[in-house]
């Protein structure tokens, strides 16, 4: 089983530690993918990071992870709320995928709390900060290493 990992992040995540700190913290996105690398490389996986504001790159990035991947980690952001595609295009993918989200979405306005993308995921990490990112890695190198110890 591939030991790849796409990490995936949605619309406005590229303004990190800028945007609302408040709810999101301080942290930059080129914080959280440091991090995730260090953790990443602690469990033998090599890491996709990636990050878009447009929809259909990450409709593209979960294709290519389809074909490759061991594992996802989304954090869709805003798509998370609204986007059937990502939720089709997550559904045809066979790895585990695990949905973070960095604020406790359920503590905040109604709309955030419907995800499309749960449907497909195998896990959903809110309100941990961006600690989720790593949570979420622990657990998919877990399943992947079960998966190889049931072969």
């Amino acid at each position: 089983m591939s030991r790849i990992v796409y990490v995936l992040n949605g619309p406005n995540l590229n303004l990190l530690g800028k945007r609302q700190p408040a709810i999101y913290g301080n942290e930059t996105l080129a914080d959280v993918e440091a991090a995730c690398r260090r953790v990443a490389a602690s469990l033998r996986l090599e890491l996709r990071f990636h990050q878009s504001n447009a929809e259909f790159r990450i409709i593209d990035w979960i294709h290519e992870a389809r074909e490759q991947a061991g594992g996802i980690v989304i954090n869709p952001a805003a798509f998370t709320h609204t986007s059937v595609a990502i939720l089709d295009a997550l559904q045809t993918c066979e790895c585990p995928i695990i949905e973070v989200h960095i604020s406790n979405v359920h503590r905040r306005e109604p709309f955030r709390h419907h995800s499309y993308v749960s449907a497909a995921a195998s896990g959903v990490i809110v309100g941990f900060g961006t600690q989720g990112y790593l949570l979420a890695l622990q657990r998919i190198a877990r399943l992947i290493d079960e998966a190889v110890a049931q072969t």
